[in-house]
Order: structure tokens, then sequence, then C-alpha cells
């Protein structure tokens, strides 16, 4: 009885070990997608915005992750998994912003057309 024990768990550490070894391999492969992805859809010879290098990145600003951090206890609090925009809206406006300056144009956020 002691073997059959043994082999038990002898088999668990071994289904283990190979769980650990395959999430491992999907990461590596995630990471390998990701990073060329992103560079496959920016196109040769265009350049990324600091603001889009560094949020790609995964660096922030303070404010950005003051934000990042008000819209996560908003999903917390209210078990919502993606706000509305105007629940967006409603958010900023809770952390204090407010409309102060005339609309700019969006010109300098458009996406550039793939070619």
């Amino acid at each position: 009885m002691s073997e059959k024990r043994a082999k038990k768990t002898s088999g668990n550490e071994d289904a283990a070990a190979e769980s650990e070894r395959r999430d491992i391999e999907r990461r590596g492969v995630v990471d390998r997608r990701l990073g060329l992805s992103l560079d496959r859809r920016r196109g040769p010879g265009r350049r990324r915005s600091d603001e889009r290098k560094a949020a790609e990145e995964g660096q922030m600003t303070d404010e950005q992750f003051t934000f990042l951090l008000a819209i996560n206890d908003y999903k917390k609090q209210n078990q919502r998994p993606f706000p509305t925009w105007t629940e967006v809206l409603e958010i900023i406006k809770a952390m204090g912003y407010r409309k102060v300056a005339d609309p700019e144009s969006l010109a300098p956020f458009k996406k550039e057309d793939p070619v």
C-alpha cells in the first residue's frame, strides 16, 4: 500500500512539474508574439510618440496610475468588469477633473492607416 502512495505522490509531482513547464513555455510564446505584433502593426519607418512608447512598455505617469486605480476601485465596488463611457466620465469627475479649456482637435491622436 505504501508503494501505491509513493507512486501516486510522484505522479502528482510529475504532473505539477509538467504543468509548470508548460506555463513557462506558454508565457514565452505570448511574450514573443506580443513583441512582434507591436512592431509589425506600426510598420517600417513609423515612430511612436513618447506617451505611446511608455504605455506599450508598461510605464505610466502618476496621473495615469491614479486614473487606473480609480477605475479598478469603481469596478470592484460595483462588480462590473467593464464600465460604460458614462461611468468613466463620472469617475473622472469624481477624481476632480473639470473642463476648463476650450476643445482641441483630435487630429494628433488619429491612428495612421495601415499600408
